[in-house]
């Protein structure tokens, strides 16, 4: 991609060329996850925020989810004056902290 310009005396300049050697090209997934061991707790409960979630997913699709990983309990509140209606976040409580630390991992997933 190059981007061109004209100055006063109307010549044309083109701006080098994008060294695309230095974007990140790699699927999210690929890369590590960016998350620090020391801000987790060191004993239960471990929990873990789930947001930006549809207001038609239950339980059982977010253990389905989180399959393979030691999930312990899920809650997902509603609303107050619509208890039919969830809140759109809920959050997963799991066993150990590997389990906690491998779904923080799929973060955006």
């Amino acid at each position: 991609v190059t981007t061109t310009w004209h100055s006063n005396d109307d010549d044309v300049y083109r701006a080098p060329p994008i060294d695309r050697s230095i974007l990140p090209t790699a699927p999210r997934a690929a890369r590590e996850p960016n998350i620090d061991r020391s801000r987790l707790p060191k004993s239960p409960p471990y929990t873990a925020f789930l947001g930006n979630l549809p207001y038609d997913v239950t339980e059982e699709s977010i253990k389905d989810f989180f399959r393979g990983l030691n999930i312990s309990a899920v809650r997902l509140p509603r609303e107050p004056t619509n208890p039919e209606r969830l809140k759109g976040f809920g959050y997963a409580e799991f066993e150990d902290i590997d389990s906690l630390f491998q779904a923080l991992s799929l973060s955006e997933e």
